[in-house]
């Protein structure tokens, strides 16, 4: 669902106010979001970021495989995950929040979804929020669902950036799962050749500068970031 902008919300100036939320478990959304946030400080922006915090605190990679299967099953059933209070900064009003996190079995990460629980209506209500979403390849219930909560908390959703892991089915997968239950499968002979690395490739993390770049040049012009082609062959391989 895509809503317009409200003229009242919108910062007349060039440097414009940017809050980056979310959460990484293994690293690989805080990677693309580091490259977005460069770009735009380097265009000019004023750039807040705040990190979810898991309580307790979430383990990677996990103890065994068994501990995986667990989890993700809990996952599966959109468990929330607890988190600790957000710092004060983060309901000063931005001109654009981007919310960054992981897909865990087809949904939204238990971090994410106990921060809009909690804080959605306070922290989204009246403004633009821009999802990063970091895949294994399963994103499209992710981002309908992420959508569809943000829009109730009285978000804008103007656009969505996705990216999924450059390998390819099965070995992707595989190589995720055991990647997460604590394995390295790209050292495995028999995986080797199918699955090389895990996680986000160097061309992606480039492509997540670009996006920030793009961003940026929309914010600075009070252009809808609707515009913005974001589903890229680097993107979604």
């Amino acid at each position: 669902m895509m809503v317009a902008v409200n003229d009242t919300q919108v910062n007349p100036t060039k440097t414009k106010r940017i809050l980056i939320i979310g959460y990484s478990f293994s690293g690989q959304t805080s990677g693309l979001v580091r490259q977005i946030m460069a770009a735009l400080q380097q265009a000019g922006h004023e750039v807040v970021k705040e990190r979810l915090t898991p309580d307790p605190a979430l383990k990677f990679p996990t103890s065994s495989i068994w501990a995986c299967l667990a989890m993700m099953l809990t996952t599966f059933l959109r468990i929330r995950t607890p988190i600790q209070a957000l710092s004060p900064v983060c309901f000063t009003g931005f001109d654009l929040i981007i919310l960054g996190g992981p897909t865990w079995s087809y949904n939204p990460s238990g971090p994410i979804l106990s921060l809009i629980d909690r804080d959605g209506k306070r922290l989204f209500a009246g403004q633009t929020v821009l999802p990063v979403i970091s895949c294994r390849g399963y994103w499209r219930m992710h981002r309908w669902g992420l959508v569809r909560l943000l829009v109730r908390s009285g978000a804008t959703v103007p656009n969505c950036i996705v990216f999924s892991h450059p390998n390819r089915e099965p070995w992707r997968t595989i190589g995720v799962f055991l990647k997460i239950a604590g394995k390295t499968p790209e050292r495995w002979p028999i995986l080797h050749r199918h699955y090389t690395h895990f996680g986000h490739s160097r061309d992606q993390q480039d492509e997540a500068a670009r996006f920030g770049t793009l961003i940026g040049q929309a914010l600075s012009r009070n252009q809808s970031l609707a515009g913005i082609e974001f589903h890229t062959p680097l993107a979604l391989p």
